[in-house]
């Protein structure tokens, strides 16, 4: 796990000398947010029915800014080359890297969530729930990102075959992340979403490292 830690502070310390990259996500996010009660206009019931899908689609909008850059610098300046002959498993140093990437482009937006919630007149109890999925959820995203960047990677035009790949993984996370919310509201039970998105999880954090070095093993040879 020494492997695991080390390389997400690295990337921590790389990511805290590019704050305008992660600035923009957050903007983005939060401009996002904003923009759907303006035009909307002020009707608390429409607002309030909307909030779970604007917030969740936001979020995961502003994730999918940061994945295009998790391994193309290390791919530029070789790097990852050497993190393929490191001593460490290349698995555990991708899950870092993957860390690293959640701390930096999710952890952030699940903290704004609840703030830019009170736009949508949410209930207090309502932006706990919505806090709660967006803390499952937004690992999940970090972590199919993660696989779709690898693949991705060196590839011209990446960027848009990125998003081509991740964005039809990412609707059971939205489904179940908005779901739990819009079930709340409506004075039904949640649990289930939430289970559901910790069982998607779990199989993520197994699988997505193993799957994303493999793609960049292939990466590596081409």
């Amino acid at each position: 796990m020494n492997a695991v830690w080390a390389m997400a502070r690295r990337d921590l310390l790389l990511a805290l000398r590019r704050k305008s990259e992660v600035l923009t996500a957050l903007f983005f996010f939060v401009i996002v947010c904003s923009l759907f009660p303006l035009g909307i206009g002020p009707e608390p019931a429409l607002l309030r029915k909307i909030a779970p899908g604007v917030l969740w689609v936001a979020a995961l909008l502003a994730t999918l800014l940061g994945l295009p850059r998790m391994f193309a610098a290390d791919h530029q300046d070789g790097t990852l080359e050497q993190m393929a002959l490191s001593p460490s498993p290349l698995g555990l140093l991708v899950a870092g890297k993957i860390l690293a990437h959640w701390l930096v482009s999710g952890l952030p937006l699940v903290l704004l969530a609840p703030v830019l919630g009170i736009q949508f007149d949410l209930a207090p109890d309502a932006l706990g729930v919505l806090l709660l999925a967006l803390l499952l959820g937004t690992p999940l995203l970090s972590l199919i990102g993660a696989i779709g960047a690898a693949l991705t990677l060196g590839v011209r035009g990446g960027g848009v075959l990125l998003a081509l790949l991740v964005l039809p993984l990412y609707v059971p996370a939205l489904i179940f992340g908005a779901g739990a919310v819009e079930a709340h509201i409506a004075g039904l039970a949640f649990a289930g979403h939430f289970s559901l998105l910790g069982a998607m999880l779990a199989v993520a954090l197994f699988f997505a490292p193993w799957a994303t070095t493999a793609a960049l093993r292939i990466a590596l040879e081409s």
